[in-house]
């Protein structure tokens, strides 16, 4: 049996760090990365993050506390939309409980995150302003080498698709991931 602190170990996705409980996951069934550079980093220290993205009509720069009310916005205008994207269909995460305060305090954790190199999240911009998010975080699955999930606002779900896409083909040139978990779209 696990000990509870292993129960209540967190496993990094989306949106707020979700314990195993949140997931609908038990200790013993959460997969954790096969192998993660020696330091504890995703990505291994001499590769250089990308600092943004711009492709297909997004452009895609580190979230941070200064999208908080754009990024809160954008997702609890969507919510149910986004528990409908794959990649969040089993997810708790987006919760009608968080407050705009408490967002702030997860996008500070996405900004450490990317400081320490464990996890990387990207704010999708349009003309319009924040229209998603995309998530670059270690794998839960076995055999993969990065898991990442994007969801796009309700009123934009058209792009959705073409969001995977572009963001598919960035993995793929500016990454060093060779294995990402990244749920697909349509028919791709």
């Amino acid at each position: 049996m696990a000990s509870q602190a292993n129960a209540n170990e967190a496993i990094l996705i989306h949106g707020p760090r979700l314990t195993s409980a949140h997931y609908g996951r038990t200790a013993e069934t959460k997969c954790v990365p096969d192998k993660l550079p020696s330091s504890g980093r995703l990505v291994p220290d001499d590769f250089s993050v990308p600092a943004g993205h711009v492709a297909g009509g997004f452009r895609l720069v580190p979230l941070g506390p200064e999208h908080n009310a754009a990024d809160y916005a954008a997702w609890t205008s969507s919510i149910d939309h986004i528990r409908a994207t794959p990649g969040f269909v089993r997810s708790s995460w987006p919760s009608e409980d968080v407050r705009l305060t408490q967002n702030l305090a997860d996008l500070e954790r996405h900004a450490r995150d990317a400081a320490d190199r464990t996890g990387f999240t990207y704010t999708v911009l349009s003309p319009e302003g924040v229209i998603g998010c995309v998530y670059i975080y270690p794998p839960r699955r076995a055999g993969y080498d990065a898991e990442v999930r994007s969801w796009v606002r309700a009123s934009h779900a058209e792009l959705d698709e073409s969001l995977w896409r572009v963001v598919s083909a960035w993995l793929v040139a500016d990454w060093p991931f060779r294995h990402p978990d990244y749920a697909t779209r349509g028919n791709s």
